[in-house]
């Protein structure tokens, strides 16, 4: 049975629903070496589809049905020659650094927390796109304890009673607040996080939670959830008995879409073991949250054996991702829940026979706090002293003292709760993981929760920089708004609204001016650097029927007074975003025919060229490339056989040219002869393949700067080149390989800053190399590089 989920309404109050979270498992990792922001007030009011969507239709734009690790693998692959290659030719380029700006009190996403059970006050967590952390000070503040060059999906982490670490790459609660990324395995660390080795299933592509036989602690269990697009592979619940050297699957799912997210195991009887197994699978059209295989096991016998549990249980195929716990000191007493196929809760139950029957209780949907996507969560904790203190995660932190007959919502945390751990050694003191970052209670959890100061590791869309100082800076974050980094690198960050942050922008000449922009191109004015009072503009403002996740918003470089703003139909305005007139047709394929519900027919890009504001590029999610020399007097379609078919994820004019222009794409080429940067040397009339020789992933920002350079931000990196591309080189060796979302270069300083989707904000200095390729147009697009980077050879 398939289940295709309708789009669904996302609710806008921080203590509300926000939002139907679904699923992308994008695979960044690579084969190593052997208080909730406030929101926007004019957000729209109707269906919405979530960024998970969003990052997914871009790569997949080319109807892919494959988006695997293997993919990511073999880009970051490509990415290491390349930066190989850039060591040893271009060695001022490989050793430009790159440094941390920030933010640190922000954070983002934390999924699973291990507490030291030796060193007071340790913990270690896993954030979602960020790698695995550590604090010596009860979460107070954060240091990495994962290698920057890996990739930084990681699902679950686990410790020893003598100090081994384990980490499962991969997100197992496949999208929501978030796009999520896969991995390839199981790490191990005899070191405390200084060093790891992988140590097995390198299909298992999300790892959702370890088990350690507290008997026997080279007994480890783990819980693989598999590849969200691509079935089959390493999944179901695995078990190594030598601390890891090895593993045998000793539950396999019932069908090839079914993988494992939790598995338990009894503290008073190691032989009984539980797990939960989620039927799931994404299309490039459908998502399949549930069915047949999603389900309730339990072994006596070391996991040799297993039986289904469904004594007061549902046996239905519509059943989503199940959450299941058991009280430590109780351990015959269990609690479950599960969603429906589709998303919403369904139901709550609890065993008090070790799983033989079990009872539905009296718990409403408000009470579960679990919305129309039970799947983003899957976990419930219990109170190791207490069997009747439990908390459900949701939305908001749900908290029952009655051993689940009622919930009641906890305050004072981030929404979207995704893991809790009691520390052993201090009474009272619990530590929880959501998509704000890291919490500490030293009430049980009841109250007085405790944000960290020190965490970073934030998922950034987008990041701006003021033209009058490039230590002003603003961003988009991923369920943390847009946020304001006016304090000088490594200063606080200031929340300036929005619901996930999106667009932000700082006028070109006054730096208390900012624009931040909420999902959907629900955006405000402001002239006191983001704080109130707030103009809303865009979606009451502005002309278009569609918008996208990140509808673009940008100033006009020869008029900072002159600004645009897409839909469906470029708006344009005079006075500074106060007021908008349309001047264009639709430039889109037309509206949306996604049985996913996904809005397609969206302008994603639009960029005036710096030396004739009447001149404008734009793309589309569909593909499409327009340009027009008049202002919008009359557009210009660009041939559709000249490119690539897939997502533009960004154009920009060349600054000393407006007949030179360059477009970015999303997707992968798999083998085909679709660009991911392709280039105009007539004013849009015919376009060109440069981008040759980079790694074969979505490109999602290019910047030309004046002296000739060329610099792209990718899923696998940073990467320069001359005006014409031709020849490649990696830009920094020490950027975190966290997907570089959006990249922003200030001319007067050199100053490159990156926008990471997991590890923060970082800047460089980006060198000097006098380019011949200055002199365009030329015959061969490839002349002039290699002047351009044999420059860059003496720095």
């Amino acid at each position: 049975m398939i289940f295709t989920l309708a789009r669904r309404h996302r609710g806008l109050a921080a203590t509300a629903v926000l939002g139907l979270l679904a699923t992308v498992a994008l695979a960044a990792s690579s084969s190593p070496p052997p208080t909730a922001p406030s929101l926007a007030t004019n957000l729209p009011t109707g269906p919405m589809e979530l960024p998970d969507e969003w990052m997914t239709a871009q790569r997949m734009s080319d109807g892919s049905t494959d988006l695997s690790v293997a993919k990511y693998v073999n880009a970051r692959g490509a990415a290491n020659q390349l930066a190989a290659r850039t060591r040893s030719v271009y060695r001022p380029l490989a050793e430009r650094n790159w440094s941390f700006f920030g933010p640190h009190n922000i954070g983002g996403r934390v999924v699973d927390i291990a507490v030291d059970p030796q060193v007071p006050d340790q913990v270690f967590i896993a954030a979602a796109s960020g790698g695995v952390w550590k604090s010596s000070d009860a979460g107070a503040t954060f240091t990495p304890a994962w290698p920057d060059g890996w990739g930084q999906a990681i699902g679950a982490v686990a410790m020893t009673s003598d100090g081994v670490l384990f980490a499962g790459t991969g997100e197992a609660q496949p999208g929501g607040g978030s796009i999520t990324f896969g991995g390839d395995g199981v790490y191990r660390s005899t070191d405390r996080g200084a060093s790891w080795h992988r140590v097995g299933l390198a299909d298992s592509h999300a790892i959702g939670r370890f088990a350690i036989d507290p008997s026997n602690e080279d007994r480890i269990f783990a819980a693989a959830s598999g590849n969200l697009f691509v079935p089959g592979g390493e999944r179901g619940v695995y078990l190594t008995e030598d601390g890891g050297d090895s593993w045998q699957q000793v539950l396999a799912p019932p069908n090839d879409t079914t993988g494992a997210t939790e598995v338990l195991i009894d503290p008073s009887n190691p032989d009984r073991v539980y797990a939960a197994m989620w039927d799931h699978l994404r299309e490039p059209h459908q998502r399949t949250y549930g069915g047949p295989g999603s389900s309730l096991w339990r072994s006596d016998d070391g996991g040799q054996n297993w039986q289904r549990m469904t004594t007061g249980l549902p046996t239905d195929a519509d059943q989503g991702r199940w959450g299941l716990a058991l009280a430590p000191n109780n351990p015959q007493r269990l609690y479950a829940y599960v969603g429906t196929a589709l998303g919403p809760f369904r139901a709550f139950y609890r065993s008090d026979d070790g799983g033989d029957t079990w009872t539905q209780q009296p718990i409403s949907a408000n009470q579960a706090s679990q919305s129309t996507f039970s799947w983003w969560f899957g976990k419930i904790f219990v109170d190791p002293g207490n069997a009747n203190h439990l908390f459900l995660m949701g939305v908001n932190l749900m908290r029952s003292t009655n051993g689940a007959q009622s919930f009641s919502s906890v305050g004072g945390v981030h929404a979207d709760q995704h893991s809790m751990r009691w520390d052993p050694k201090v009474p009272g003191r619990v530590y929880l993981g959501n998509d704000g970052g890291f919490y500490r209670s030293q009430n049980n959890g009841a109250s007085g929760w405790v944000k960290s100061t020190d965490e970073r590791y934030t998922q950034f869309y987008t990041v701006d920089v003021a033209q009058t100082d490039p230590s002003l800076k603003v961003g988009g974050t991923q369920d943390n708004g847009c946020n304001r980094g006016y304090n000088g690198p490594g200063g606080p960050w200031n929340a300036i609204g929005c619901g996930d942050g999106l667009q932000t922008l700082i006028h070109p000449e006054n730096p208390n001016i900012v624009f931040g922009c909420s999902q959907y191109g629900a955006c405000y004015r402001s002239e006191t650097a983001g704080g109130t009072p707030r103009q809303n503009i865009g979606t009451g403002q502005t002309t278009s029927q569609r918008r996208n996740w990140l509808t673009p918003l940008q100033f006009d470089p020869n008029d900072p007074n002159v600004m645009y703003y897409a839909g469906n139909i470029v708006n344009r305005s005079t006075d500074n975003g106060r007021t908008w007139t349309a001047i264009s047709p639709d430039l889109t394929g037309g509206g949306p025919n996604d049985p996913s519900g996904y809005p397609w027919g969206t302008i994603t890009t639009i960029a005036a060229a710096p030396t004739d504001g009447n001149t404008l590029y734009v793309g589309t999610d569909d593909g499409k490339l327009w340009w027009t020399r008049d202002l919008g007097g009359s557009w210009h379609e660009v041939d559709p056989a000249q490119l690539p078919g897939t997502w533009v994820t960004r154009v920009a004019v060349n600054p000393n040219d407006a007949n030179i222009a360059y477009a970015t794409f999303s997707g992968f080429r798999s083998g085909s002869d679709r660009a991911h940067v392709m280039m105009t040397r007539d004013g849009g009339h015919t376009w060109t393949d440069i981008g040759r020789g980079l790694p074969d992933a979505p490109v999602n920002s290019v910047i030309p700067t004046a002296d000739g350079l060329l610099l792209v931000g990718t899923d696998v990196g940073v990467f320069l080149s001359g005006w014409n591309g031709g020849e490649w080189a990696a830009l920094g060796a020490d950027l975190p390989q966290a997907a570089v979302m959006y990249l922003r270069y200030h001319e007067p300083s050199r100053q490159l800053t990156a926008a990471t989707f997991g590890r923060g904000i970082y800047d460089l200095t980006v060198p000097r190399c006098p380019a011949a390729s200055t002199r365009l147009p030329l015959k061969d697009p490839g002349v002039g590089l290699v002047g351009t980077l044999s420059s860059c050879r003496a720095g």
